[in-house]
């Protein structure tokens, strides 16, 4: 990497950081899984949207319209709801945090059935390295995919191969990150799970 691109990696210090050097070390050149024979654990799958600090939710408690609340989840994690002490929210799914508030309202409110939704998404964090124009941190749109990356660190340069995209994917239970291969042709074509693929905060696109 050239020293241009470390002097970027060192502009703005977000946690991500310490998880880039981490991968960084873990990187084996050769060892990887081609994206369409990638599974994610089940307990993954299970998740659709794990809630974050800074998401904005909308809780609706049915028939409770003095409990039912819009509001952001704060820098511990937590929000707070009448009735209610502070609630773990980040890192729950909004089905699971709607389960989790019926078990805390069921001695309050008779038959509580309560929603929640993610109204607004913190972006997340991400970094691009290798063979791109502009590589270092990036901020993407929750949902964002490998092609968004790479559009955001400016493409690729003269000398990278685009059948050579990984994905680094740190999984719950492993040493060493999940090393996800992709070709560019597939992630432009709408066949395979390459262009549905959908990017996770801390994890690291490489390009070869």
């Amino acid at each position: 990497m050239s020293r241009t691109s470390l002097h970027s990696l060192s502009l703005h210090r977000w946690p991500l950081l310490a998880t880039l050097l981490l991968l960084s070390a873990c990187y084996k050149p050769g060892r990887f899984i081609w994206v369409d024979d990638y599974r994610e654990l089940q307990a993954q799958q299970d998740e659709s949207y794990l809630i974050r600090k800074g998401d904005i939710l909308n809780v609706n408690v049915w028939n409770q319209r003095d409990i039912s609340s819009r509001l952001r989840v704060r820098d511990d994690g937590r929000i707070s709801l009448p009735l209610l002490n502070d609630v773990d929210a980040a890192g729950m799914t909004p089905a699971a945090l709607a389960r989790a508030m019926e078990q805390k309202l069921k001695d309050l409110v008779a038959n509580p059935v309560v929603t929640v939704m993610v109204d607004e998404a913190q972006p997340i964090k991400i970094a691009v390295l290798g063979e791109v124009r502009n590589p270092g941190k990036k901020l993407l749109d929750s949902g964002s995919g490998v092609l968004q990356a790479l559009s955001e660190a400016g493409g690729f340069t003269d000398y990278a191969r685009d059948d050579a995209i990984y994905v680094l994917r740190k999984e719950p239970g492993y040493a060493t990150p999940v090393r996800i291969r992709f070709t560019y042709e597939a992630l432009t074509r709408n066949e395979g799970t390459a262009s549905t693929f959908r990017l996770k905060t801390d994890d690291v696109v490489v390009v070869e």
